[in-house]
């Protein structure tokens, strides 16, 4: 008979409780995660696994088996910017922040898979690393750990990460072929134009409707130079110009996002921006400067991956607790950053429990975790790792 990944993972479900609630109670943001890296680096050191630093407060953790492939296993840290407003006892002790998106449940599910993986590492036919990544919900850390070789030495073959969902009950799990999460291009356009008294605009060049002809214009990008099947989204989230109602401003400035699903349409999108800001400032006789940043890339789940993660979470949970998710998130993921590098699987682990209160959104000052998910996390983990190994 198979090892039991879901009995050893049970088996240490109040050592996962208390291990997530005190990430809960001490949350930190991005970069700022030192204590959680020291109760990492404690957990790691107490389990006799070793370890290296990486991307500031980052860990990559290792476990050696017998043989030569490698699959690697992340989890997130860092917390949100967030009040709070859970009445529970383990409610955030740091005022203004909280972790608010499930992170201290994705740190927790990942020391429970090390220290299972670790218990039977001689079983193991090959190594697993632990990717402990800070600065999701910013930068993305992944990106300065990939830089910094945690790929390599040894060389990793596959990753596996998971996200709490808190549409789905507890017990499930949500998974998408192809496509899961969109690329991300935040951008912002500075117009200028020339002052005038608002009672003689002939005299000046109005940013303000030059701004307003080039939101209208970049909305065609999306509705009609991409195919309608393909989900993309161009948001303009902030206008700021002018002082008063009869003054013709100097500037005005332009920001929002860019979210796309495959990366030949990121580089189109960006691309046809510049071409349309650009040709309308100019026809208007106005000047500007664009600046689009270079954010996540499109998460691109592998076939063969999603195969290893449905065979070993079906000898976990049941086949019929397996949701098949057939749209793609306009949401952004840093977990893409291994997905561009590596084959890899990236799913949804149902946290809901409409019995316990837990129903409220991620982002959400109330948002909680139905605890229950932390051991199948751990199993899913550790039997997609063994399989993947084997």
């Amino acid at each position: 008979m198979g090892l039991d990944f879901f009995k050893l993972a049970t088996d240490i479900k109040e050592e996962l409780v208390d291990l997530r609630r005190d990430f809960h109670m001490h949350p930190e943001l991005g970069y700022e995660e030192h204590r959680t890296s020291d109760k990492i680096k404690e957990f790691l050191a107490k389990e006799g696994i070793e370890y290296t630093e990486t991307a500031g407060t980052g860990i990559c953790g290792i476990i050696r088996g017998n043989g030569e492939k490698t699959v690697a296993l992340r989890g997130d840290m860092d917390a949100l910017p967030l009040e709070d407003k859970k009445s529970c006892s383990y409610v955030s002790t740091v005022k203004g922040r909280m972790h608010a998106c499930g992170h201290d449940a994705h740190t927790t599910i990942l020391l429970g898979a090390a220290k299972v993986l670790n218990s039977i590492k001689s079983e193991l036919k090959g190594n697993v690393k632990l990717f402990f990544e800070p600065a999701e919900e910013t930068t993305g850390g992944a990106k300065v750990m990939i830089d910094e070789g945690v790929l390599e030495n040894p060389h990793v073959d596959m990753v596996f990460g998971l996200h709490v969902e808190e549409d789905l009950e507890t017990g499930k799990i949500g998974v998408k072929t192809g496509v899961v999460n969109a690329a991300s291009n935040p951008f912002s356009i500075k117009i200028k134009g020339k002052g005038a008294h608002g009672a003689r605009p002939h005299t000046g060049v109005d940013p303000i409707v030059i701004a307003s002809s080039v939101v209208l214009a970049l909305q065609n990008i999306i509705s009609r130079e991409l195919p309608p099947t393909d989900p993309a989204v161009l948001t303009i989230g902030s206008i700021h110009g002018g002082t008063a109602p009869n003054i013709i401003p100097e500037e005005v400035t332009i920001s929002g996002i860019i979210r796309v699903m495959t990366t030949e349409h990121r580089a189109y999108v960006k691309q046809r921006v510049v071409e349309v800001v650009e040709g309308i400032v100019h026809s208007m006789r106005g000047q500007c400067e664009i600046d689009i940043e270079e954010s996540y890339p499109c998460l691109y789940n592998n076939d063969e991956a999603v195969d290893i993660l449905l065979n070993s979470a079906e000898k976990v949970i049941g086949k019929d607790n397996i949701t098949m998710l057939q749209s793609p998130s306009m949401g952004v993921e840093s977990f893409a950053y291994f997905s561009l590098e590596r084959p890899s699987a990236f799913y949804y682990l149902g946290s809901r429990n409409e019995s316990k209160g837990i129903i409220h959104p991620a982002h959400g000052s109330l948002f909680d975790v139905d605890e229950d998910c932390l051991a199948v996390g751990v199993a899913i983990q550790c039997q997609a790792a063994f399989e993947f190994l084997k």
